[in-house]
């Protein structure tokens, strides 16, 4: 599976992309005419090139340019390491909450760890850069299939029809995010003219058209089953994810849309898997370095679960974001030994907030949640109080992503390593190799990045239930499903709650991009109703205002449209 991917990204890798790096005054426009983005003649070799320009679509969310993990990045203003697409994401939605703290002092980063963000924030600006690189580098792919620039004949037309939907598909996830972290925002559409400059419209607006596209994208779609596309589960589950914030996103509930299409999902995946429910049967292998199986196309299934993930295939695949970023920041030198994690790479930068922590009940540093079984706590020499801001070992290590292998069958062997000269054991995972340790060949990972997983599913049903759009008893029955995974007690009817969901959700999705969204649906991002070290810049948390329940859009983007643009309210 992974060459098939390794052969898709090459070809991206190898397009001669020019214009695509944006600076303050083209960040949302359309692109120029399509012949000078692309190398060549595309009558030469029209399924070649078109092969080519849609993998620089999928590429966009794995590497952030053309030229090596930092170098050549589509856009400017943000170091390429930095404005990996999955990467701005992380630092959002998950730096901004209670589950995580990066201790380095970054410029713009600490702003975003503390909650005192504002419109000048260099990361904001490198997210809004990236989102609206990715959407306009789709918006260009589909406009050149309907302008017929790659000279397609009958034979191909079917080829392009699916990769245009698949285009729209990925457009719109984009779009997911602009809607979530900046709300009134641009709106960048296939049917503009190049060079237009697309108009601000409000968040609602931008809601109802993208939602109305992916529902079109859904009611055409063939499904692939390709490894490293998009699938029919992928495009649905990302409806659920609209639907499910649809009140804060659009005002309007509509849990009832979100429970009918997670009832869909979780209907195509009925009798493999953990108990019958399509669930892989061992949690960590879905965060392991051949997690491909887990995937649309994978070997496993039985156990598809991951519905929509980013392929990562060393040395195709190079980056600072991914899940290279989601390793080598939770892995301390010094503390840890990085080889039982399968990566030659350890930045000692990004530890758990105790708070979360605290969801997961650890008694002398050990949690009966099967979940946390990879974390380093007092047994190896971290403490869970975060009381010095920059001490990688004041805060657990909550280890989760790793490049090590599975067993065929996806289970993932469990081992224990002493280490002679700390004294410390520390669990670990994964293919036993001669000398008793796992392989650590690789400076960058093989391991694949979920962006949507059928668990996330499960438990978005579970809350729309609870939310009076669903049969509670089977969203009970989905709740205890992960529980069950994790290997904690069943719930009953009392403890099925929305409390409870909101923890339980951050301790199955923790670090895969979605707590600030969700505690923002829960009303716990903003006010002081919920806490955690460093919230405001508060060793134990203090308040912050509602209107941070939105980014506030880039002050240099504000800048360029002048009275054309408004500034999100109280920045």
């Amino acid at each position: 599976m992974k060459s098939y991917i390794s052969k898709f990204f090459m070809g991206a890798a190898l397009l001669s992309m020019t214009g695509l790096a944006s600076c303050v005054g083209d960040l949302d426009q359309m692109p120029k005419d399509p012949q000078s983005i692309t190398s060549g003649d595309f009558s030469k070799d029209p399924k070649g090139y078109m092969g080519d320009v849609m993998a620089k679509c999928y590429s966009s969310l794995a590497v952030s340019g053309q030229s090596g993990p930092g170098g050549g990045a589509d856009i400017s203003g943000l170091d390429g390491g930095t404005s990996n697409w999955s990467r701005v994401i992380f630092m959002l939605n998950e730096f901004t909450t209670d589950e995580v703290n990066w201790i380095w002092p970054d410029v713009g980063v600490f702003d975003l760890c503390t909650s005192t963000w504002g419109s000048s924030n260099g990361n904001l600006y490198g997210a809004y850069g990236r989102f609206y690189t990715h959407i306009a580098v789709c918006n260009d792919f589909i406009r050149t299939v309907r302008n017929g620039y790659f000279n397609l004949d009958n034979s191909l037309q079917a080829d392009a029809d699916q990769f245009v939907l698949e285009a729209r598909a990925l457009r719109d996830l984009s779009y997911y995010y602009i809607i979530d972290f900046f709300g009134n925002a641009v709106m960048a559409w296939d049917d503009m003219a190049y060079g237009e400059v697309p108009a601000q419209v409000t968040r609602r607006e931008l809601f109802d058209k993208v939602v109305a596209d992916l529902e079109d994208v859904l009611a055409n779609f063939n499904e692939s089953g390709v490894y490293g596309r998009v699938g029919k589960d992928g495009v649905e589950a990302l409806l659920c994810r609209f639907y499910l914030n649809a009140e804060v996103f659009a005002g309007e509930a509509m849990y009832d849309k979100c429970w009918q299409h997670a009832q869909n999902i979780i209907a195509r995946h009925q009798g493999g898997g953990f108990n019958g429910s399509g669930l892989a049967n061992d949690y960590l292998a879905l965060f392991c370095g051949n997690n491909d199986m887990f995937m649309p196309g994978g070997s496993l299934k039985a156990q598809n679960e991951i519905l929509w993930g980013i392929p990562f295939a060393y040395p195709y695949t190079q980056s600072y974001g991914g899940t290279e970023f989601l390793i080598a920041a939770a892995i301390s030198a010094g503390n840890m030994p990085k080889v039982l994690y399968g990566l030659n790479a350890d930045w000692s930068c990004m530890h758990a907030r105790e708070q979360f922590a605290d969801k997961f009940d650890f008694v002398g540093g050990v949690s009966s949640d099967k979940r946390t079984y990879l974390w380093c706590t007092e047994n190896q020499g971290f403490k869970k109080a975060n009381d010095d801001f920059s001490t990688f070992t004041d805060g657990y290590a909550p280890l989760k992503f790793t490049n090590v292998k599975a067993n065929a069958d996806g289970t993932l062997p469990r081992h224990t390593y002493a280490d002679a000269s700390t004294g410390y054991t520390f669990n670990w995972v994964g293919l036993e190799e001669v000398q008793g340790l796992p392989s650590m060949a690789n400076d960058f990972p093989d391991t694949d990045f979920p962006i949507i997983r059928l668990a996330d599913v499960y438990l978005m049903a579970a809350e729309c239930a609870l939310r009076g759009a669903g049969d509670q008893a089977t969203g009970l029955k989905y709740a205890n499903l992960v529980r069950a995974r994790a290997g904690v007690s069943s719930w009953n009817s009392t403890e099925y709650n929305l409390n409870n969901m909101l923890d339980e959700r951050s301790r199955e999705l923790y670090w895969e991009n979605v707590r600030r969204t969700d505690l923002v649906r829960f009303g716990k991002f903003t006010g002081s109703s919920y806490v955690w070290a460093y919230k405001n810049n508060v060793r134990n948390g203090g308040s912050i205002p509602e209107y941070m329940n939105l980014f506030p859009l880039p002050s240099d983007v504000v800048a360029t449209y002048g009275s054309a643009m408004k500034q999100n309210p109280g920045y």
